[in-house]
Order: C-alpha cells, then structure tokens, then sequence
C-alpha cells in the first residue's frame, strides 16, 4: 500500500485521485476486485466499483486533512446517498450481467493525520435510497 505520509498531489482533482489510488490499493489488499474508477453519468459519480466475492461494492473515498468538521463518513449526506444510490442503478443497468448480484455501499474516510489507522473502511455505510 502506498505510504500515507507522501506528500499529496496540490490540486483538488489531483489529490482527489491520489486518494482514490491508496484506497483502492487497500482494499485489494483486503482482497477485493476492481471492477471500474470514477464511473460517471449525468447522475453522479462513484469513485471505485470493486468486487467482494459476488458482492458488487460501489465505494465513495473521502479525504479530510482533519476532522475538525467531521469524518469523511460524516460528509456523506442523505442527498449524496442518493445520488450515489441512482448512480449504481444506472452502473447495473448498463451492466446488466451484474445486475443480479448482490450490492453494498462502502465508504472509505482517509484521514492522514491518524498515522497508522488513518483509512476506516465502512462497509455496508449507507443502503441504496432507491427501490
């Protein structure tokens, strides 16, 4: 896993996908398969949609310096679980082999200030807001 001390990209959208990378290579090394980055529609964007065994994991990464306003979790709000929620209907119908699987929505909060437990992986953080 990349080391979480190196110094991070400057701009928002470069830092934003740094963040993404280290988290998709931890949870690889948890032993999840990357099924596609930065899947976007005119609905949304979900940053990494991995494989757990038969589970599809739609993961939302989010990155806070500190958490002086809260965890990365904590920034998830009800309409972006939405949004991501349409998001993954849109993934499965137009991956309509997968649509039979069964999904969850993980949420990864890096925090680097943390040292050692800086990545909290939330499984099961939120459940789809659509049918």
């Amino acid at each position: 896993m990349e080391s979480l001390n190196r110094t991070k990209p400057q701009g928002s959208r470069q830092a934003g996908a740094h963040w993404e990378k280290v988290a998709e290579s931890f949870l690889s090394g948890q032993g999840l398969k990357l099924l596609q980055r930065n899947f976007s529609s005119r609905l949304g964007e979900i940053d990494l949609i991995m494989e757990d065994d038969k589970t599809i994991v739609f993961v939302e990464v989010r990155y806070r310096k500190s958490s002086r306003h809260g965890s990365g979790a904590e920034s998830i709000t009800a309409q972006k679980q939405h949004k991501i929620s349409r998001t993954a209907a849109w993934y499965l119908v137009k991956n309509p082999h997968r649509a039979a699987q069964f999904c969850r929505f993980d949420v990864i909060s890096v925090n680097p200030q943390k040292g050692k437990q800086a990545i909290d992986w939330i499984q099961n953080a939120f459940y789809s807001t659509i049918g």
